[in-house]
């Protein structure tokens, strides 16, 4: 196993930049998920790493060496795609074991380790299928397998579960944390969904148009997000976020429309022109905190949770409160409801960047 650490990586395609800089240090055994939107760069990133696309500038090191100018061969690092890839006239042991053979490896070996492989992923009753005989989530883990019996340094995962319905997502997200859990093995893993991601990283790298906007553990990201785009990407449904300026003393909040919240002492900011940032989840029946009006105009109930969306009394804009589902509330009720204090995310109006 080996860490990755990536010095300032830059990526552009002629005079169009795409990465603008990115460090970020993944430790042995780290399991480190790049998350954000589509076009962000993440797959960019995730595919210099691999060797697959050229670095304009930076560094990237694997084991503690430079491999800019390393091929892809011979960097020890396994990928699993999105499209897995799989030869459509090999066998399932086939499949695994091709990459094995053509670097010369015995025969024995070669099948000790598609047998371990196999084990892990409980293929053994599959190894004599071909992959059209296979389910997309038997497919999946066909192409993990292919990368384990490499038992490479880093293993890189890009976003290797979109293919997949939403019951079987699940399963695979499970099944690919105890293959970490298992094997400890470096890994990088790119996706867009953030349950993927919170519930796989041991760190998120959030990237935003090319740029890593928040490195970090993914509870402390969803916290304390570091920028308005991280605190809108992170949470389903987003954040809440509402016009307002910061009161003299810095322990209030005066919202565009007239309604005063109060907030933690934020004396260095008084005055300033900010965005406001609450949670759904934070805005509870009950308890102390801001009293806040909320006029519902549309209800979605989940089953456990029920989303209520609508405007608050005395404030500008939509916002969505998210209640257990027991509530009862219909449009055009007026739901009283909390927000405490130390609840309120605020962020500077021009930068983006927290308080």
């Amino acid at each position: 196993m080996a860490g990755v650490d990536l010095r300032g990586v830059r990526k552009s395609y002629g005079e169009t930049a795409v990465i603008h800089g990115v460090d970020c240090a993944v430790g042995d055994g780290e399991f480190v998920v790049i998350l954000g939107p589509s076009g962000c760069g993440k797959s960019t990133l995730l595919r210099m790493v691999a060797g697959l696309e050229t670095i304009t500038g930076g560094e990237i090191a694997i084991a503690g060496k430079v491999v800019n100018q390393v091929e892809p061969k011979d960097r020890n690092i396994a990928m699993v795609f999105q499209n897995y890839a799989l030869y459509p006239h090999m066998s399932v042991r086939d499949n695994m074991a091709y990459g094995l053979k053509i670097r010369g490896m015995a025969r024995a070996e070669i099948d000790r380790r598609v047998r371990d492989a196999a084990g892990i992923l409980e293929l053994g009753h599959l190894l004599d299928r071909l992959p059209r005989q296979l389910s997309g989530g038997q497919r999946q883990r066909v192409a993990m397998g292919r990368a384990i019996v490499r038992e490479p340094d880093v293993f890189l995962f890009d976003e290797p579960l979109s293919n997949l319905d939403a019951k079987l997502r699940v399963q695979m997200r499970l099944e690919i944390r105890k293959l970490h859990q298992r094997l400890r093995t470096t890994s990088i893993y790119v996706t867009h969904d953030q349950v993927e991601a919170m519930t796989l990283g041991d760190r998120l790298i959030v990237m935003n148009a090319g740029i890593a906007e928040q490195i970090g553990p993914p509870l402390e990201i969803y916290g304390r997000p570091e920028t308005v785009f991280v605190a809108g990407f992170i949470g389903a449904p987003a954040m809440n976020f509402l016009a307002g300026r910061v009161g003299q003393g810095g322990k209030s909040v005066h919202i565009e429309g007239g309604l005063e919240l109060a907030a933690d002492h934020q004396a260095g900011a008084a005055g300033r022109t900010v965005t406001v940032g609450f949670r759904p989840e934070d805005l509870v029946r009950g308890g102390p905190g801001n009293a806040v009006r909320l006029r519902v105009d549309l209800i979605e109930p989940l089953g456990a949770d029920t989303l209520v969306h609508g405007s608050i009394e005395g404030g500008q804009g939509q916002v969505t409160a998210r209640l257990p589902g027991t509530q009862r509330l219909a449009a055009g009720e007026v739901a009283a409801l909390t927000l405490a204090a130390d609840k309120l995310h605020l962020f500077d109006k021009d930068s983006g960047k927290r308080i």
